[in-house]
């Protein structure tokens, strides 16, 4: 083995150098550049084979780009070769040049069918004072010179330019395509998107811009577990309501705010509590949704076994763009809530001046009415009493209505019967899924038929809702409306039913059934994604949450019960 310095090259060398290492420059694509660079290699030293291996910290091969060998001999060889042998004994610096590799003391074989090689140059490509990958050139004819090793160091001091630069562009590419991904989220929070697609929107972009199999987003559940809700990529359904509360990597990214890599969580994931489905990938990233010591939740971007590992640079972007969307998440909460206290504000305010002016008004009309009825001795003609007293019965009237507005300002669905709420309810999610689904509303054991209300229908309805509080009805009608959404988005079903059963004794509850014959429940069944306000509201309410096979065998059932108040 001899590490020889270059020596002067000829003429005709020297011009084809050149012009290989400007068609190195110019070349920004870093599997078109490596190809560049083997070609360029073979060509200039008269080599009948080329490689360029790219290898993990294990020495393993990440990257194998070669010529000379054709494609069914290559497939048939089976995996690129390893760091290993003669190919790991070439320097950092320098080059091994070889008369024949089968002497080199570390030669251990080549694999069946693989073709003859004697004579051989290696040499590192160094990016950045750390080795990228290697360059192996063999079988030249007579045997490789001086010449071969200068033609050699000069080309991977140009690759290794080359692809710093390729980096660096393909880097600045993914900066930009973060950067718009951060404020597309941004602009679909503070314009009030429904949260669940701002979620699903985090992590398909993660997904597509740093190349990962599999996106999720472990989110806060309501008795504080970290559960997959939301899971992007082929072949992650069973991921999805996974509860991840004991992973010590997805526990550490949530609590502390700060993201690592992970190699491979199949070698090192049974050490740290991970649960067997995510225990399958290899390289990992997590990424903390964290702001203003907040957590909102953590993005895991998964990649197979065997697969590149995720980087720094990947780390710190995916890092950035997580806590931009952690922060919009705060930002639109804070205008929702915003909002709210303006309304609340304009509703006190409208309340305020209807009793205080309106009524008033109203009532010192009632007054002179009444002075001008029972005006003197004689009594009044009995149309002008018949018109005074229908004046002030229109005026007691307007007084109880207005009274009636002020008292449900604050809530302007309470004076809608929970069974036309339900229905419009209903009759909306006939665009989004497709077909109308059927509705069912029972009252102790009394169907309530609502799209032909009669006079018993009719008393069933006010039953209805003289049992059920307002605030009890808006929750009702919230778990229609978000049960319906999620069929849409997730059931792929061609048939919904929404029931509604409301008991008076002898504890009285009501519960909402809404049952697809789509796609079926998840893998875990107690959890799934878009079902977390769901399991909110019951709780909250004192009530139950599930989500079910039916009987039938097909399709989900979601289940929300609560007493009522």
């Amino acid at each position: 083995m001899e590490q020889v310095g270059p020596p002067l090259a000829s003429s005709d060398v020297a011009a084809e150098l050149m012009s290989a290492i400007l068609e190195l420059a110019g070349d920004l694509d870093t599997p078109s550049l490596l190809e560049r660079f083997v070609a360029a290699s073979t060509a200039l030293t008269g080599a009948r084979f080329g490689a360029i291996n790219i290898v993990d910290p294990d020495g393993a091969s990440t990257t194998f780009v070669q010529s000379g060998v054709d494609a069914a001999t290559a497939a048939s060889l089976g995996h690129p070769p390893h760091a290993r042998g003669v190919l790991g004994a070439i320097p950092d610096e320098g080059v091994l040049r070889l008369a024949d590799l089968r002497e080199h003391p570390a030669f251990v074989g080549l694999p069946p069918a693989h073709p003859p090689m004697g004579s051989f140059l290696g040499a590192a490509v160094r990016v950045r004072g750390e080795r990228y990958g290697t360059l192996y050139l063999s079988e030249k004819d007579g045997g490789f010179d001086d010449q071969d090793e200068s033609v050699v160091l000069s080309l991977a001091a140009a690759a290794a330019v080359a692809v710093q630069n390729a980096q660096l562009y393909a880097l600045e590419r993914r900066r930009q395509q973060w950067q718009a991904a951060g404020q597309t989220i941004t602009t679909m929070l503070l314009e009030g998107a429904d949260q669940e697609d701002v979620l699903e929107r985090i992590a398909e972009a993660a997904q597509d811009i740093d190349g990962a199999d599999i996106a999720a987003l472990a989110l806060p559940g309501p008795d504080g577990e970290l559960l997959l809700e939301i899971v992007a990529g082929i072949g992650g359904h069973d991921l999805i309501g996974l509860d991840v509360s004991a992973d010590a990597l997805v526990h550490a990214a949530f609590t502390s705010g700060t993201g690592q890599t992970v190699a491979s969580l199949a070698a090192t994931g049974p050490g740290l509590g991970l649960r067997a489905p995510l225990a399958r990938y290899g390289p990992a990233l997590f990424a903390p949704l964290h702001t203003a010591g907040q957590g909102v939740g953590v993005l895991l971007l998964l990649r197979p076994t065997g697969a590149a590992p995720f980087t720094a640079d990947d780390l710190a972007m995916s890092q950035s763009f997580a806590s931009q969307a952690a922060l919009a998440f705060v930002l639109a909460e804070a205008q929702r809530l915003r909002g709210q206290a303006v309304l609340h504000d304009e509703r006190t305010r409208i309340a305020r001046d209807l009793h205080d002016m309106a009524i008033q008004q109203l009532f010192a009309a009632g007054m002179q009415l009444e002075s001008a009825r029972h005006h003197g001795h004689e009594p009044l003609p009995p149309a002008v009493a018949q018109v005074l007293d229908s004046a002030v019965g229109h005026v007691d009237a307007g007084i109880r209505q207005i009274r009636v507005i002020v008292r449900t300002l604050d809530d302007p669905g309470a004076t809608i019967p929970l069974v036309e709420r339900v229905q419009a309810e209903v009759e909306l999610a006939h665009s989004s899924l497709g077909f109308a689904p059927l509705l069912a509303i029972t009252v102790d054991g009394f169907t309530v038929r609502a799209d032909d209300i009669d006079s018993a229908d009719a008393d069933l309805v006010r039953a209805i809702d003289d049992l059920v509080a307002p605030g009890r009805a808006n929750n009702v009608v919230a778990v229609v409306r978000e049960a319906l959404s999620n069929v849409a988005r997730h059931a792929r079903s061609g048939s919904v039913a929404v029931r509604v059963v409301i008991t008076s004794a002898p504890h009285g509850a009501i519960s909402v059934e809404v049952e697809d014959d789509g796609v079926g429940v998840p893998a875990a069944p107690t959890r799934a994604s878009g079902t977390k306000n769901l399991a909110e509201r019951a709780q909250e309410s004192g009530g139950t949450f599930s989500l079910l096979r039916p009987a039938s065998g097909r399709g989900a059932l979601l289940r929300w019960t609560a007493p009522l108040d």
